[in-house]
Order: structure tokens, then C-alpha cells, then sequence
């Protein structure tokens, strides 16, 4: 089969242009913005690449175009195959019915922490020989790749609750039909597309109404909204973490050891290099998912000491002048909590300054702006680059007085957070974007302050 992908440079199209390619289909694609890193990748692989979406390219005459879901209505090559009559699929879809359907689907789903114990899994389930197949939306430090097809039943993916296409607003997770699913935890985001928590909430009860009855459901008693949703109906085996009666972490140590328990009984313990309590909370969620498919809880907790992270997660991007800057992908205000908590255990008490783009969807709405000032507490300093922003980030952040700056113009940010930034201080870069290469300016910028 051909198909051709339109937006095949994100992330999770990307990563289904390399299954599809690894499982003998004949693939091309195009996007808006076509480079590397993901561009090299898929040409290495044999991906042929066109930019933009001009509607000359139905004459490649694939058996089938596959949308990703930033293409909208509009869009010149979209409305050609529309008018025209041509096949197309959303990319879940068409990743159900051409990979995972022979699967034991491993499926990670909520708002925060999808990407890191997706990476847990698949590191546990590979290191202990089991090859699974994986689309993560990150690039785990273990595999060095987001996606592969894998040599066994075995299938971890990513389980998004974003939208699935301009034609199904369903999210994306409810086309996966997991036999294992994690549910992290349950907050209101994406802004843009769901109107409130109750929205997001009824995805979840359809996701769990696809589950199978030996399949099993690892949920975070932490908060209500994951009790909520299956309250309203469950017909799938549930094991609890963050429970006394299931899963739990124990406080970490200085090198970051911890205890696991089950049922109120230790069962060993670990290391993992990530800090933070929610981090911890992943890797039991990960352990206790692959006990499912087969892994023992020892096993695991040997793998979580071997696990290397996720870039753009407390990623380390450079120390110069002994001032350590630091990549996260954090962009919901819990997040950027749990990320400054995280990084708070690490350096105890060296000052942190927190460098934030508001640039999510939900973001740039305005939505959770209230919710900032609590975040970003336990930051020393926070400097937020307002560059399209629809709304007053420094009225937002005033409850944060004098240590809090905002900025239109990024050289001006990197400048003054350079020029004030001492040695043993700690630079933590938080967006879901590029942020316009600041790690590499900042770096830079120290060099020369």
C-alpha cells in the first residue's frame, strides 16, 4: 500500500510514517515545515518529502491519504482530495487497523506524565527481552527513536486525548483498543477543543467502555475525576498506585532510592534518575503495567535503575559558568509545578529561575493564566517570554511581585536572565514549542556575560 501523509513531520504522524514504512508499505508525505530533525528521519527511511499542500500532489495517486489532525478544513490539498472523492483516514485510525490490531495494546492516557511512562514501559518490556513495539511522543533516551514496529505482541503507545482528525472528534485514544491502560491522572486542558473537565471526562468513560473484560486498568487515586470515570461504568479489572490497597512509593532518598509497595507489603526497591513524587508515580503506573504483560515487579525495578529519561524532560542542555539550563516540555500549570518540585529536590536549595512560553492552545486562550503564580512559587525567579500572547501575562504573574519579568522580545529575555545568572544556579526552560532555540542562546549568552 501507498500512502501519502499530510502533517507527517509531527511527532506522532512521524511516527506512524516509520511503522508504516517498517511494515513494508510504501509512504511519502508532506508538511507545512519540513526539517530536520524529523525530515532527516523519515528520508533515512526512504520517505519521499514535499513541502506544503499544494493540491498537484493527489498526482502521486496513493492508495490512501492519511490526515493528521493539525490539517483543517481549507487546507488546498484537503479540499482537492475531498472534492475528488479520494480515499483518506485519520492517522489512529489508520494505525489501528494496519498495526495495532494484532496487539496487546499497552495504552498510557492522561494529562500529564503520558510520554515518561510510556518510555518507562517500554524500556521495562524491552529489558526484559520482550522487543515491544512502541509511538511515543518523545524520543526515550534508551531507544533513541519515538517509534518502531518491534519484534513481539507487545505495543506501548502514547494514548492521546487530543482530537483525532478534521472528520472524528472522538480522541485520538478511543481508535487503540488497549488491553493494558494506564490512567495517570485527569485534569481540564486543551482548551481549544474540550469546553470543560466533564468534557474531557466523558472521552475517558468511551475509552473505557472499548476495554476488555481480562484486560486491565492501572488509575491514580490521586483527585476524582479518574474515580468519576469509572464510576459511570467499568467492565475491566482496576489496580490503584498512589493507594495504600495498591501501589506505592515511598519518599525518595538524596540519590533518588525508593521503595515500592503493593498491598501495603514491600516488594523491593529502586532508582530512578528522574526526581519528583510524579515521577515516582510513573514508574510505579509502568511497573504495574508490565506486570501485566508478564514482567515481574523485581524485574522491573531493576529496569526503572537502568532508565535514561526522555528528552525535553529535565533534559540538560548545557552548564556554563557553572549555571546548569535545563529543557522541559512543561506547559499546563501542574506540570510546572510538579516540574519546579522535581527539579527542587534535586538542587535543594539553589536558586532556580523558571523561564516559561505560554504557547499550548489552552495557554494562549488565557484559560489557566490564574493558575500561574501558584505554579511557579517555589521558582527563585521567573522570566515569561509574551510573544502572541492574547492576554496581560505580567497583570497574571503580579501575584509573584519582583521576581517575576515578562518579555515580547526573546534576545532581550536571554540577555537579562545571562547577565543575572550566578554559578551553582539552575535554569529551567519550560514550553511545548522550539521556544526559538533559547537553550543554545542562553548557553551562549553565559559564555559571553
Amino acid at each position: 500500500m501507498h500512502i501519502h501523509i499530510l502533517g507527517i513531520c509531527g511527532t506522532f504522524m512521524g511516527g506512524i510514517a516509520l511503522l508504516a514504512r517498517a511494515s513494508g508499505h510504501t509512504v511519502s508525505g508532506c508538511d507545512a515545515n519540513v526539517y530536520p530533525p524529523m525530515s532527516t528521519q523519515l528520508e533515512e527511511q526512504g520517505i519521499v518529502l514535499t513541502e506544503g499542500y499544494d493540491a498537484k500532489q493527489t498526482g502521486l495517486q496513493p492508495d490512501m491519504f492519511v490526515v493528521g489532525n493539525a490539517i483543517s478544513r481549507g487546507n488546498p490539498l484537503l479540499e482537492e482530495i475531498l472534492d475528488r472523492g479520494l480515499p483518506y483516514v485519520s492517522g489512529p485510525q489508520w494505525l489501528a487497523e494496519h498495526v495495532l490490531h494484532d496487539k496487546w495494546v499497552l495504552g498510557v492516557a492522561g494529562t500529564h506524565g503520558k510520554t515518561t511512562t510510556s518510555a518507562l514501559l517500554a524500556w521495562i518490556l524491552e529489558d526484559a527481552g520482550l522487543k515491544p513495539g512502541f509511538l511515543i511522543g518523545g524520543v526515550p533516551q534508551n531507544f533513541g527513536i519515538s517509534a518502531r514496529l518491534g519484534d513481539a505482541p507487545f505495543f506501548v503507545i502514547e494514548a492521546d486525548e487530543y482530537d483525532t482528525a478534521f472528520c472524528d472528534k472522538r480522541s485520538k485514544f478511543i481508535h487503540y483498543h488497549p488491553r493494558t491502560v494506564i490512567l495517570n491522572n485527569l485534569e481540564f486542558d486543551h482548551a481549544d477543543i474540550f469546553a470543560d473537565l466533564a468534557a474531557i471526562e466523558t472521552q475517558f468513560h468511551h475509552l473505557v467502555r472499548t476495554l476488555p473484560s481480562n484486560g486491565l486498568i492501572i488509575a491514580n487515586a490521586t483527585g476524582n475525576s479518574l474515580k468519576r470515570v469509572l464510576e459511570r461504568g467499568c467492565w475491566t479489572p482496576q489496580e490503584w498506585f498512589n493507594d495504600d490497597a495498591g501501589w506505592r512509593a515511598g519518599e525518595a532518598s538524596a540519590e533518588g532510592g525508593f521503595a515500592v509497595s503493593l498491598a501495603g507489603k514491600e516488594i523491593g526497591r529502586t532508582t530512578l534518575a528522574l526526581p519528583g513524587a510524579h515521577n515516582r508515580a510513573n514508574a510505579l503506573a509502568a511497573i504495574a503495567a508490565a506486570r501485566h504483560a508478564g514482567v515481574s515487579p523485581q524485574i522491573a525495578l531493576q529496569s526503572v535503575e537502568r532508565f535514561q529519561g526522555v528528552k525535553r524532560r529535565l533534559e540538560v542542555r548545557g552548564t556554563v559558568r557553572g549555571v546548569t539550563v535545563y529543557d522541559d516540555f512543561a506547559h499546563h500549570p501542574t506540570a510546572i509545578a510538579a516540574t519546579i518540585e522535581g527539579l527542587r529536590g534535586r538542587v535543594d536549595k539553589a536558586r532556580i529561575i523558571a523561564v516559561l512560553e505560554p504557547r499550548s492552545n489552552t495557554m494562549k486562550l488565557g484559560s489557566m493564566k490564574a493558575q500561574l503564580p501558584i505554579s511557579l512559587a517555589d521558582a527563585d525567579a521567573v522570566f515569561c517570554y509574551t510573544n502572541k500572547l492574547g492576554w496581560d501575562a505580567a497583570d497574571a504573574l503580579a501575584p509573584l511581585g519582583d521576581k517575576a519579568q515578562v518579555f515580547e522580545d526573546i534576545d532581550k529575555l536571554v540577555k537579562s536572565i545571562a547577565v543575572n545568572a550566578r554559578a551553582d544556579e539552575h535554569i529551567l526552560v519550560m514550553s511545548n514549542g522550539s521556544f526559538g532555540g533559547i537553550h543554545e542562546k542562553l548557553l551562549q549568552a553565559l559564555k559571553q556575560a
